[in-house]
């Protein structure tokens, strides 16, 4: 009766609506801003941001592909630095998680305790700048992209939360079974943590694929910009033209898109994981949910 009554609650069409509702609430935000991306400036100024454009243009477009290198090369070193930052990291984070929580480890609690302490307690932006360049020295390296980013403590005590569910007794029965600390780390305990690990590693590269801070401390070269500190200093050459048309300099703006450009590279920058996300979707639901059930 319990059971039946649950499917009948599940099956009420006021909760397909609300969720139909909630869907296009997230979605006509997005739509707006392909629209947007893809009107020209003068039917944004005469009639404001609307869901269906006058005229199509792509001039946003054809002014961001005007150096199609350069954008190509920063979505090159962007790919390069997500992938290799995301794995290193969740090799990291999941070691560090790892140690954390084996009870034959005696200094399992200290590790956590740094671990935490670093979560409450940051050293600031101009200590870590002088380790990364006076230290080791990857200023102007693709390193300097991924090395600051490598271990979250938020991510490490996460990770933890989930291997403490693992039970211990199947790393005691490896060590009988003579499975070194790699193999049972690599063989037993990540396999077991995929969930977990699909989870934190999509917010890893989230935060990777949207990185332009270190591109502005530590890049110099032109070969090293990563796609959004890239958009960022084209939206930048846009303001600086626009101000200076303001001051009375005499700047010829209609070649220039200014509003659906801002548009066009919110989607050039977000494109990409939009698409990358349903892969993880099924990862990324069962990472979060677990543990919430009990028994």
């Amino acid at each position: 009766m319990r059971k039946s009554n649950i499917e009948k609650t599940g099956n009420q069409p006021w909760i397909i609506v609300v969720f139909i509702v909630l869907s296009l609430l997230i979605v006509f935000p997005l739509l707006y801003v392909i629209a947007v991306s893809v009107s020209s400036d003068a039917d944004i100024a005469r009639y404001g941001y609307k869901l269906i454009p006058k005229s199509i243009s792509f001039q946003a477009y054809e002014y961001i592909f005007r150096t199609p290198k350069g954008l190509l090369q920063s979505y090159l070193i962007t790919i390069i630095v997500t992938t290799v930052g995301t794995t290193l990291s969740l090799l990291l984070t999941s070691s560090i998680a790892y140690v954390m929580t084996r009870k034959d480890y005696r200094y399992s609690r200290l590790t956590t305790f740094f671990v935490f302490f670093t979560l409450l307690f940051n050293a600031g932006l101009v200590p870590s700048y002088i380790v990364a360049t006076n230290v080791l020295h990857i200023q102007d390296t693709l390193w300097a992209l991924i090395l600051p980013y490598g271990v979250s403590a938020w991510f490490t005590m996460l990770m933890k939360g989930f291997m403490d569910g693992l039970p211990f007794e199947i790393i005691e029965s490896a060590k009988i079974d003579g499975s070194g600390e790699w193999g049972i780390f690599i063989r037993i305990v990540l396999p077991l943590t995929k969930p977990a690990l699909a989870t934190i590693g999509l917010f890893y590269a989230l935060a990777y694929w949207n990185d332009w801070w270190l591109a502005m401390l530590y890049i110099q070269s032109e070969h090293l910009v990563p796609l959004q500190y890239y958009l960022q200093r084209i939206m930048t050459n846009i303001e600086f033209l626009t101000k200076n048309m303001q001051a009375g300099i005499n700047v010829d703006m209609s070649a220039i898109p200014a509003e659906s450009s801002r548009m066009a590279i919110a989607i050039l920058a977000a494109g990409p994981m939009m698409f990358a996300f349903p892969f993880f979707q099924k990862y990324l639901i069962k990472g979060l949910t677990v543990g919430s059930i009990k028994g």
